[in-house]
């Protein structure tokens, strides 16, 4: 999917503790609102917008769309850090990931974890990935 050779930037792209992350989703008043736990932390489109603007009126996702795009950029510049790598990665992260995400939890959301961004990311650049240990 993308051209990156070294996957090593993206593991060295961002703190070691980042894994343990867990984005949360959901709609209040029919506005997408997604959250990054523990601290609560809510995600928001203007960080990404500079990079592609795709949706300036927010967030969505489930589908393959404009606002999932927005989404799945924004995630990856989040959780990476790394312009390069969000910039690179994104429409198969919404491809993959975001078009998938659906609010099936019992309090009506989604979570990804920083785990589940990992494995991702290494499928996206073709490296094995290791069985799940949950």
């Amino acid at each position: 999917m993308s051209g990156i050779s070294d996957p090593q930037p993206i593991e060295q792209s961002r703190p070691s503790d980042d894994s343990d992350v867990v984005y949360v989703g959901y709609r209040r008043r029919g506005r997408a609102i997604v959250e990054k736990q523990p601290d609560q932390e809510q995600l928001t489109p203007e960080r990404t917008l500079e990079l592609a603007n795709h949706s300036p009126s927010g967030f969505s996702w489930g589908y393959a769309g404009s606002g999932p795009a927005q989404l799945a950029l924004a995630l990856l510049l989040d959780y990476t850090d790394d312009e390069d790598v969000a910039l690179e990665e994104y429409m198969e992260f919404k491809t993959k990931v975001v078009s998938q995400l659906e609010c099936t939890e019992p309090d009506g959301c989604w979570r990804l974890t920083g785990r589940e961004i990992d494995t991702a990311l290494r499928e996206t650049v073709g490296e094995p990935v290791a069985p799940s240990v949950n």
